[in-house]
């Protein structure tokens, strides 16, 4: 694979847990690119841990070394069309994800990701890892 990515946040958990097969797929892609709402969800996730100290490290490292993506309004028009469509088939699916694929779609990116319900968002090109 080649081309250019977003990746959600199971994937960057991934990341941070050293998986060998979403390390060996980074290594073929061209460019990589971080939601701002995947950070939200990996800070989350640190500050409720055992270790939150340790854990916003590690995070802020990861952030440091990937170009973050961020929310603007041109991105909510996305979010706004994306929902109706999901809305309109009965598929909801969680609004973050919906915030994740409008970035995607606004910057012309692949979403890579083990969540199954990316794939019900017309035009929006998913990749699981």
């Amino acid at each position: 694979m080649s081309g250019s990515v977003l990746l959600d946040t199971n994937i960057l958990i991934g990341i941070l847990a050293k998986d060998e097969a979403i390390l060996s797929r980074l290594v073929e892609t061209d460019a990589v690119f971080l939601p701002s709402i995947a950070l939200g969800e990996l800070y989350f996730g640190a500050f409720k841990s055992a270790h939150p100290d340790d854990n916003a490290e590690r995070i802020d490292s990861l952030a440091a070394s990937t170009a973050i993506l961020y929310c603007d309004g041109t991105t909510a028009l996305h979010y706004g069309r994306i929902k109706t469509g999901l809305r309109a088939k009965g598929r909801p699916i969680p609004e973050n994800d919906i915030w994740i694929a409008a970035i995607a779609q606004q910057h012309g990116l692949t979403v890579v990701s083990r969540d199954l319900h990316f794939r019900e968002i017309e035009d929006l090109p998913v990749e699981e890892w």
